[in-house]
């Protein structure tokens, strides 16, 4: 549902109305009200799929550690994913890194929609952001605190995973955006569906919108904004033997094309058996002690669940493990970038 010419003083009150409600209420947050590029797309990379009390303290240290895009551009990528460690979606750090190389070959940010959406990771939400907030251009985003309010208070149905919903939702923000204040706009906007019209327990009666909140008037709060299950959840079983030898452990970098792409991790095989991991480990013909440390430790991702388990084989001498395993000093291993799961494996190592 766009807006039809008869419509246009609704738009304008609903824009002025969440203009008054963000001068009251807005976040205050360390990356708004500043021009820089650099800081606005750091937060927007890092608050992708991130709560903001776990992203803002990732934010400091980022910019702590490289407090401009040349500095970040000239780190290693696995000084970057270590410093990612801990929020996932390792993909996103990936592509930051390779975006702010891209940056310094430009010569310097691109400063309009367009051009910042061809960055390395960078998509249409995240190119509205920064083109709003550091250069003023009046391009609306759409995330789900978008979809939610314009889906409850406007009472649109369509899917907003699907390609209708997205572009039904993104022409309607653009009508609504205040083209003088497109930065405070979309800064509203995504602070009202955070902390006003909330996806569980919105506040209805104190809402600014009530009066034109056509979910609200219909009794379809709890039902907007719709949305297409279509993902299917993996269960996926690990078995993780920390192989150590004096002092020294076996890891590999992990591979393209699966989880946790470049990240380092001991000794995996895949399967849901005990049997099968000590039928591998009698294969190497190493003399040592196989140790179960922990089992059914279950990590959840967005679209799997991994059921590990644990081991540790004390080695009394090196066996031949697969090329892609490399044998580094145990002490050193806090050093390298590692999934959440390899974490909780060395903590109930050392625990």
């Amino acid at each position: 549902m766009l807006l039809e010419k008869e419509k246009k003083p609704f738009a304008a009150v609903f824009t002025s109305t969440l203009l008054d409600w963000y001068e009251k209420n807005g976040r205050s947050l360390p990356w708004r009200g500043i021009a820089d590029p650099y800081p606005i797309w750091l937060s927007e990379v890092i608050l992708q799929q991130t709560r903001i009390q776990q992203g803002w303290s990732y934010w400091e240290r980022f910019m702590h550690r490289w407090p401009t895009v040349e500095q970040l551009a000239a780190a290693s990528e696995d000084e970057v994913l270590r410093l990612w460690q801990g929020l996932g979606y390792y993909s996103r750090a990936r592509h930051m890194h390779q975006a702010a190389r891209q940056i310094v070959t430009l010569g310097g940010f691109p400063s309009d929609y367009a051009a910042i959406r061809s960055l390395k990771g960078v998509g249409d939400y995240t190119a509205a952001a920064i083109a709003s907030f550091a250069f003023g251009e009046p391009v609306a985003v759409v995330d789900g605190n978008v979809y939610r309010v314009l889906s409850r208070v406007f009472g649109i149905d369509v899917p907003i995973n699907g390609t209708e919903g997205k572009k039904t939702f993104t022409a309607l923000a653009n009508q609504l955006i205040a083209m003088d204040k497109p930065a405070s706009f979309n800064q509203a906007m995504m602070d009202f569906g955070a902390v006003q019209c909330t996806s569980k327990s919105p506040h209805c009666e104190s809402c600014p919108m009530l009066e034109m909140c056509e979910a609200y008037h219909t009794g379809r709060v709890e039902a907007l904004p719709v949305k297409l299950r279509k993902t299917t959840v993996k269960t996926r079983y690990f078995s993780y033997v920390l192989v150590r030898c004096a002092g020294w452990i076996a890891v590999r970098r992990r591979p393209s094309g699966d989880i946790w792409q470049g990240l380092w991790e001991p000794f995996l095989i895949e399967t849901p058996s005990k049997a099968d991991v000590e039928n591998v480990i009698r294969q190497f013909e190493v003399v040592g002690r196989l140790t179960l440390l922990k089992e059914n430790v279950r990590h959840v991702l967005t679209h799997r669940i991994i059921l590990a388990d644990f081991y540790l084989l004390e080695a009394l001498s090196r066996p031949s493990l697969p090329d892609d395993y490399v044998w580094v000093d145990e002490l050193s291993y806090d050093e390298y970038a590692k999934p959440r799961l390899i974490e909780l494996l060395m903590e109930t190592l050392n625990g």
